[in-house]
């Protein structure tokens, strides 16, 4: 079995894949070792291990990371590959193919973009028509890559987010994506009715408020991933124990 034929399959499951967002190789090496199936990026810690805000990064400085977690790891990786790093459907479907060679099995392809630091949502038709493009290329060339549509309806503050939502996934579904992501969405009845309204794989993302694994299985979660979480808790951590070694002059709190 391929690995994207495995990365596939992994969201057909009865429990959602639980997928480790990495950032570098040492990150791959926690997640192997603990038996994680799969593995994606995290467009916000990747951007951050560079020195840059989240919102896309070179696309070059981009590369060579993912080069060496692939070089590094057996597990299937999928890219957070943001709003694609082009301006055209043709400069992405470029990028893609890049990716794949380098045995990139999945990417996110978001349905917003920062500007001037702020989040905004696309218009969904044109999103859709871009994401039809991709993926109506993509199957012309025989390129396997899992393309997982992420819908930012919930995370950017709407007063009717699910509506749009669905409506999204909708449009998303008929352009050919192979699975929805909604980060920010966390209400037991707003995630059932996703679910309900595709016959796509639905992603949720971390959050605060999420309910817990055994609950998301229940409503048909099929995929669940940390974002930048645990990235950012690990750093959390870090500073608050070389404060600690500042403060007290001593290096017992490592110990």
């Amino acid at each position: 079995m391929t690995s994207f034929s495995a990365f596939t399959q992994f969201h057909q499951q009865d429990r959602p894949l639980l997928i480790g967002n990495v950032w570098n190789v040492q990150s791959v090496r926690v997640f192997e070792k603990i038996g994680f199936q799969a593995l994606a990026t995290s467009s916000a810690a990747m951007a951050h291990a560079l020195g840059y805000e989240d919102g896309q990064q070179p696309f070059s400085e981009l590369i060579y990371l993912i080069n060496r977690i692939v070089k590094c790891t057996h597990l299937p990786l999928s890219l957070d590959l943001e709003s694609g790093y082009g301006e055209t459907s043709e400069e992405i479907i470029e990028n893609i193919r890049v990716l794949h060679k380098m045995g990139v099995v999945g990417i996110n392809l978001e349905d917003s973009k920062v500007e001037n630091g702020e989040r905004k949502l696309l218009d969904g038709i044109s999103f859709s028509i871009l994401l039809k493009k991709i993926t109506s290329s993509l199957k012309n060339e025989n390129i396997n890559v899992f393309v997982n549509a992420r819908c930012d309806a919930f995370l950017i503050p709407h007063d009717k987010a699910l509506t749009m939502a669905i409506q999204r996934i909708d449009l998303y579904e008929k352009a050919g994506a192979d699975g929805i992501f909604l980060p920010g969405i966390i209400s037991d009845d707003d995630i059932r009715a996703v679910v309900s309204s595709t016959q796509l794989p639905i992603n949720v993302m971390c959050m605060p408020a999420l309910p817990d694994f055994k609950v998301l299985t229940r409503l048909g979660v099929k995929r669940i991933s940390m974002g930048n979480w645990v990235h950012d808790k690990i750093y959390e951590t870090m500073e608050k124990i070389v404060d600690q070694i500042k403060n007290q002059q001593s290096f017992q709190p490592l110990f």
